[in-house]
């Protein structure tokens, strides 16, 4: 009896294994699509998605089936946005996009448009998000879905929110709110409301109706039975929202809830927002050495996923948890991480200039010499004959300068136009470096900005210093930038026009126009942008220790600025103040950071420093830098 049941048991296990198999494997297209549209929202289906709407796409087009091609075509888009790679995502979608066009389906058309959108919002390309959202609503308009049209609503709204256009995304997002209650769509309703609330809570007096915002999309994704990643991007903004009402216990639950979600999901891209957020909640407490560990594990993830949008903004917190913590080596480090990460996209496009320009070089090179090879055997020829046929000489010589002459104005010809086709490809690399150089300029404003909006949080006198020297920092490497694209020259920096222009920078923050004047005693001096940099940032040092120690009780003064090169290898920089000096056995004020920042800076240039307190105080510096080739 008991073999019997033995028997029985594993038959009854095969059959369900059998079972469960054919099911995760459909055969026929028709079975795929039904498998896809019944899958494609789960994450533990995320492999299997991957598989069937390749499968599905070789069948589609065995069987010349457009429809279901267009279809497979936006599963496998939807796999690659979810779980593996953004731009293979951005290929398939433009791939739908191209079927629905020839097949003049404009309502999926639309809907692809919208998809696009969100994909490029993603990848921070907010113009060509926005590009795609007004593509989509005139499709809408035209075909008069109120749907669609409420949909685009919802995304302008959205795309608004990172222009920084608050008010107006609002009133976007309230368009859209009034279409959706009156067609009941409670999924677009709520995603709409979140939207909302990211807005409101930047309006500076709207933080309350943020969260009745907020708490509205998770009513209705709980009514709805959503537990996937829309509800968790509604927990995490309400996270958002608590953590600027300094309701820090409620922020952070409702992190950890995403948290356990994404690991239970196996969403790894989707701990990275809730562990910075945490660090995030951590260091605005200023419990720094809690914090520090959920920051460092979000970069990670952050690299090993390469959803690098939000990179900068954790460095930069890595590096103010450091600097709290008096660990400025680190915190340095850091700092020239998060600057790095903002130059990223400028040093990639420079490197694809200059390996497509070699190239051509190169090949230039071998034709010219082929040619110059063949013209030499040519002459060599001419001139045998020459010798031989001497009583033909004065036809011969006729015809070869009548011949040289044709060819080489053809050849003049065409280099003329090499050349015409050369100067205007310098002259687009250049509008492309000076667009470049204004981007990273727009991108420091942005962070000065940010660091403005969270310094005018702090009540906390010593973070606030430290907050407002951090924006001055960023501030004079946006200045170089600015110069660069202004400039005639976008391989060197004017330095005294750039120390005048940060000068005025530095005495409108410490409101200081009236006591101080600064001077720059020096010729014009330009230095490449590697040299110009750190010499910036040592001067920015400088002169805010001099605004804020050398001058006591409202005192008028002057500083001095001046910079030199005495050889090409050798630069002297001098700044000198007439305020209060030293006082000799007196403690150092400030946090120490800034005089680090000096050392590290000097180190770098390979130089030295020497400070001397009569009469105020004078700081001199000798760099050695590589003369220019």
């Amino acid at each position: 009896m008991t073999k019997k049941l033995t028997i029985l048991l594993v038959l009854f296990c095969t059959l369900h294994s059998i079972a469960q198999n054919s099911e995760s494997t459909p055969s026929s297209l028709e079975d795929i699509m039904v498998w896809l549209e019944m899958h494609s929202n789960n994450p533990k289906d995320s492999t299997a998605l991957g598989r069937n709407s390749r499968k599905a796409i070789m069948l589609s087009k065995q069987s010349d089936n457009q429809n279901t091609l267009a279809k497979s075509y936006h599963y496998l888009a939807i796999y690659h946005k979810e779980y593996s790679k953004l731009d293979s995502a951005l290929h398939y979608f433009t791939k739908v996009k191209d079927l629905y066009s020839i097949q003049n389906k404009e309502l999926n058309l639309a809907d692809t448009y919208l998809d696009i959108k969100a994909l490029y919002t993603v990848q921070a390309d907010y113009n060509q998000a926005k590009n795609y959202v007004y593509k989509a609503l005139e499709l809408y308009e035209q075909l008069n879905n109120q749907k669609g049209i409420a949909q685009c609503y919802a995304h302008i709204g959205d795309l608004l929110y990172y222009e920084n256009n608050y008010n107006e995304a609002i009133t976007y997002c309230n368009k859209a709110i009034n279409i959706f209650k009156k067609i009941d769509a409670n999924e677009e309703l709520a995603l709409t409301y979140r939207f909302k609330a990211n807005n409101q809570l930047f309006t500076g007096f709207d933080i309350e109706n943020a969260l009745e915002s907020i708490n509205a999309s998770i009513e209705i994704y709980n009514e709805l039975g959503e537990t996937g990643i829309p509800m968790m991007a509604s927990l995490n903004w309400r996270g958002n929202i608590y953590k600027y009402m300094e309701r820090y216990d409620e922020a952070i639950s409702d992190y950890q809830a995403n948290y356990d979600n994404s690991k239970q999901l196996g969403l790894d891209r989707y701990l990275i927002p809730s562990l910075a957020n945490i660090g995030h909640v951590y260091l605005m407490q200023g419990n720094y050495e809690d914090a520090l560990p959920y920051n460092l594990k979000a970069i990670d993830l952050i690299k090993k996923t390469g959803r690098t949008r939000n990179l900068w903004e954790n460095y930069m917190h890595v590096s103010e948890i450091y600097e709290s913590l008096g660990d400025h080596t680190n915190a340095l480090y850091y700092h020239q991480l998060y600057t790095s990460e903002l130059e990223s996209f400028k040093d990639n496009i420079i490197l694809s200039l200059e390996s497509e320009a070699q190239s051509k070089y190169e090949v230039g090179q071998k034709n010219a010499m082929i040619i110059f090879q063949d013209e030499k055997i040519s002459q060599q020829k001419r001139t045998k004959i020459l010798y031989i046929i001497l009583t033909s000489l004065l036809g011969f010589i006729l015809f070869g300068v009548i011949y040289n002459y044709r060819k080489n104005q053809k050849r003049n010809q065409q280099l003329e136009t090499l050349n015409v086709a050369l100067d205007n490809k310098n002259q687009q690399n250049e509008l492309l470096l000076k667009e470049i150089h204004h981007r990273v300029k727009n991108n420091l404003e942005l962070v000065k900005s940010l660091i403005a909006l969270q310094s005018a949080q702090l009540e906390d006198s010593p973070t606030k210093d430290a907050m407002i020297a951090s924006q001055n920092r960023v501030q004079s490497m946006g200045i170089i930038h600015q110069k660069l694209y202004q400039g005639e020259n976008l391989g060197s920096i004017d330095m005294k026009d750039y120390f005048l222009n940060l000068s005025d920078g530095i005495l409108d923050t410490f409101n200081a126009d009236d006591k101080v004047k600064i001077e720059c005693a020096m010729e014009q001096l330009e230095l490449d942008v590697d040299t110009a940099v750190p010499i910036g940032l040592i001067v920015n040092e400088l002169l805010t220790n001099a605004l804020k120690y050398a001058f006591p009780e409202d005192s008028k003064g002057k500083i001095e600025i001046s910079l030199t090169q005495s050889t090409p290898e050798t630069l002297t920089l001098k700044v000198i103040d007439n305020g209060v000096g030293k006082t000799i056995g007196a403690s150092p004020k400030g946090t120490g950071f800034g005089s680090q920042l000096i050392k590290l800076l000097t180190q770098q240039l390979n130089g030295n420093m020497e400070e001397r307190h009569m009469n105020g105080t004078t700081v001199l510096f000798e760099f050695k830098i590589k003369s220019a080739a």
